[in-house]
């Protein structure tokens, strides 16, 4: 038991120690396009995040799929995280990215407070967040501004609520409660 507790508080410090005192050129070259981009930047266990305020993403997207040496020409994954209802922001997006030609990857998060949870689509950007954005609105309740079809994609059109939000009851509502 001890020798799990020691490995949680050494993997603590490693996330918490800058992996080097060199940004990295994935950050440096959205830096030196669009500075304003850029409101935070967390790197840990080899991943780069980076922050972005909520109007920057779609151009932040086009940025890292179409730049010359960049080339993300893959989204592999939205997802949305529900940070707990006393948080402010409350909910982030998290979108990876992944070169299949330079084989980097990179985290650009968006963060959203609970009364205003939306966020412009990037499905110009990759057809591919079309179920992505749907599966994050129907689990969470991002609004997805744009979107083609955002719509229930995993739940039923008439469940109430969104499922993996915290404050979510554990047996769910009726009529589909198990009491």
């Amino acid at each position: 038991m001890s020798q799990d507790i020691q490995r949680e508080q050494q993997i603590a410090e490693q996330a918490a120690v800058p992996a080097a005192s060199q940004e990295s050129p994935l950050v440096a070259a959205l830096r030196q396009a669009h500075p304003e981009w850029v409101t935070g930047v967390v790197e840990a266990f080899g991943e780069t995040t980076i922050v972005l305020p909520r109007g920057a993403i779609v151009g932040a997207c086009a940025f890292f799929k179409t730049t010359e040496g960049l080339e993300f020409n893959l989204l592999s994954d939205i997802c949305g995280v529900d940070r707990g209802q006393e948080e402010d922001p409350r909910f982030e997006v998290n979108y990876q990215l992944f070169s299949t030609t330079k084989h980097h990857r990179l985290r650009l998060k968006v963060l959203l407070a609970e009364d205003d949870a939306r966020v412009p689509t990037v499905t110009n950007v990759w057809r591919t967040a079309n179920w992505h954005e749907r599966e994050t609105f129907d689990l969470f309740g991002v609004r997805f501004e744009g979107h083609p079809d955002l719509r229930r994609i995993l739940l039923p059109d008439d469940w109430q609520g969104h499922a993996l939000r915290k404050d979510f009851p554990l047996r769910g509502y009726e009529p589909y409660s198990l009491t």
